[in-house]
């Protein structure tokens, strides 16, 4: 849900944008150069572009759109050895893609997965792509379900995999579930990373935590907001009311643990080598454009009683989320039956847990679900094995 928090908390605080535009163009005039001025941002994204470029005889770089739903959808494909198991990221928001930020932390995945990012109908490069009214009669939860569902077909027959990966972050939980729930077949595991297990609920236990840490630090301005919208969620959720419940969500950390803004986050966006400026303000745009849609649905989502799964569960909680709140996905997962499940919780983490804890994110990526791959033969072989085999090679010669 990252843009779609950083959109709501931007028409929260709407009121205060020229002064803080003034404010920073004096802090600008007095501060050093930035980087950005000393670098050209071209030229920055230009060496990351030729740093993260797949140079392995076996890999796959590419990025195009792909006829999906009646509309061009983007995708990327991305990993160092064909012969791993894709593993298909379902992003949040809605319209919130994880692609322009992926080369901070996505690299070390591509060493153990083939790694496909999809910018959903309404998203970014997909919504430059297409016009309003063509992505229009789409933008329903069941509707991006089905391009999903088309998007799993094409990566299967394309690169001869019975099975894949399916991961959903945050919005693309709602995906994720859905389509584990009707094509269990399809997947070696449903990762859930900051799960959505009812909207409403998950709403109502975020604002209570912010308007106590409000309380709690004597913030008046904050109290003020959030009681101003009391009770929350009511019967008739605006994007203003959203807004202010993620304004102070995120000021004290339910979000990204530790942080006051997302600013740390965002600002990694203009340097992907994949996103122009005309690429982000399509962001923006197709953010705003799916709310219109899909907030509405989102409200009503509730996965309290679809606890039966047919593939293995993988959860990833941050101890600290309150986006998405971990102690609704723990209870639930409590209640989960599947053929095998995994509970992972990140001590150090809120709903960003890729970001905040790579390391671990990619740790428990390889030891919790790369095995169901690997019994299925689905995996290169790594290098002690590929030594090995050529060393009995060489004397078979």
């Amino acid at each position: 849900m990252r843009t779609f928090r950083l959109i709501l908390v931007a028409l929260a605080c709407a009121t205060a944008t020229r002064g803080a535009l003034a404010a920073q163009s004096a802090a600008n005039a007095a501060s050093p150069p930035s980087v950005e001025r000393m670098i050209p941002l071209a030229r920055v994204k230009k060496i990351i572009a030729h740093r993260e470029k797949i140079v392995s005889p076996h890999g796959i770089q590419q990025q195009f759109l792909l006829p999906i739903g009646g509309i061009r959808q983007w995708i990327s494909i991305r990993g160092h050895d064909l012969r791993n198991p894709i593993l298909l990221v379902l992003h949040g928001g809605p319209g919130s893609p994880e692609a322009p930020a992926a080369w901070t932390f996505q690299s070390p995945w591509e060493d153990y997965f083939t790694v496909v990012e999809w910018a959903q109908r309404g998203t970014g490069k997909t919504y430059a792509a297409n016009s309003r009214a063509a992505m229009a009669p789409g933008m329903t939860i069941n509707g991006m379900a089905h391009d999903a569902a088309e998007l799993v077909q094409y990566l299967r027959h394309r690169f001869g995999k019975k099975k894949i990966f399916l991961m959903g972050h945050s919005f693309g939980t709602v995906l994720g579930v859905t389509l584990a729930q009707r094509h269990p077949d399809w997947f070696y595991a449903y990762i859930g990373v900051g799960q959505i297990v009812n909207f409403r609920r998950g709403e109502h236990i975020g604002y209570e935590w912010a308007l106590k840490q409000a309380r709690d630090h004597h913030n008046a301005e904050a109290v003020k907001e959030l009681t101003a919208i009391a009770p929350y969620p009511g019967k008739h959720v605006t994007i203003a009311h959203v807004g202010v419940r993620s304004k102070w969500e995120m000021y004290y950390g339910g979000l990204a643990w530790g942080r006051k803004d997302f600013s740390w986050d965002s600002d990694t966006w203009r340097l992907s080598p994949e996103y122009s400026e005309r690429d982000l303000k399509a962001i923006d745009a197709g953010s705003l454009f799916s709310l219109e849609h899909l907030l509405p649905q989102l409200m009503a989502v509730n996965f309290d009683h679809v606890t039966d799964f047919k593939c293995p569960v993988i959860m990833f909680v941050g101890a600290h989320d309150y986006t998405t709140p971990h102690t609704l996905i723990t209870h639930w997962f409590a209640r989960l039956q599947a053929p095998s499940k995994k509970l992972v919780v990140f001590a150090d983490s809120a709903h960003m847990i890729m970001e905040e804890q790579p390391g671990r994110f990619l740790v428990h990526l390889v030891t919790d679900a790369l095995p169901y791959a690997r019994k299925a033969g689905d995996v290169a072989p790594d290098e002690e094995t590929r030594g090995a085999a050529d060393s009995g090679e060489s004397r078979r010669r």
